[in-house]
């Protein structure tokens, strides 16, 4: 009799309820997973693509510092302000595009006299807080005439890949820079050697 009541009650490690939710849910991520890399689409050339942007400087009859859309139609790279005639660059002038990251403090002087009052030192956290970054793109095209041209933008985090591969679709070359930097210290180093 006892021998009955104990093996009804004994359960087997591998059909507990639990280890078959956790195999439930484990199948769920891998479906996700191949959804999301089967649902990507291509990128087409023709498409146009915008994004929010800062121009620098470098274009002509466009003001240093100033905010607007940056967009790639068809093929032509082009900067509109706010509500206001846009600049215009081929794509097919552009010899080379290069990307950087840049880290701003934000906040200005109110941020600075917050972390100069917190006390026993919570300055440096405030300052964890208090930076934001930024891509930076910078082209190089020539134009008509055969001069080169430089133009600079400042685009969130992650945006200055995507106009950068957006570019290096449509024929662009392309530089990181980190490559620059390494090319850079290379030089230095033969120079001083001489």
């Amino acid at each position: 009799m006892n021998r009955l009541f104990v093996r009804r009650n004994h359960r087997h490690p591998y059909f507990d309820g639990r280890a078959l939710i956790g195999l439930c849910a484990l199948w769920f991520w891998f479906g996700l997973g191949a959804l999301a890399q089967s649902t990507a689409s291509p990128v087409n050339a023709n498409a146009s693509f915008s994004t929010r942007a800062t121009h620098l400087l470098g274009l002509e009859n466009t003001k240093h510092n100033s905010d607007g859309t940056l967009s790639i139609h068809d093929h032509t790279l082009q900067f509109q302000r706010d509500g206001k005639a846009g600049a215009e660059v081929e794509i097919t002038s552009v010899r080379n595009v290069f990307l950087n990251e840049e880290d701003k403090q934000v906040g200005g002087v109110p941020m600075t006299l917050g972390k100069a009052a917190a006390p026993y030192g919570g300055g440096r956290v405030v300052s964890l807080f208090a930076h934001k970054n930024y891509d930076i793109l910078t082209l190089e095209y020539m134009d008509v005439d055969g001069g080169v041209h430089g133009v600079i933008f400042q685009l969130t985090k992650g945006k200055g890949d995507l106009v950068r591969n957006e570019l290096v679709a449509r024929g662009v070359l392309s530089s990181s820079g980190e490559e620059q930097r390494t090319k850079q210290s290379t030089a230095e180093v033969t120079h001083e050697n001489k």
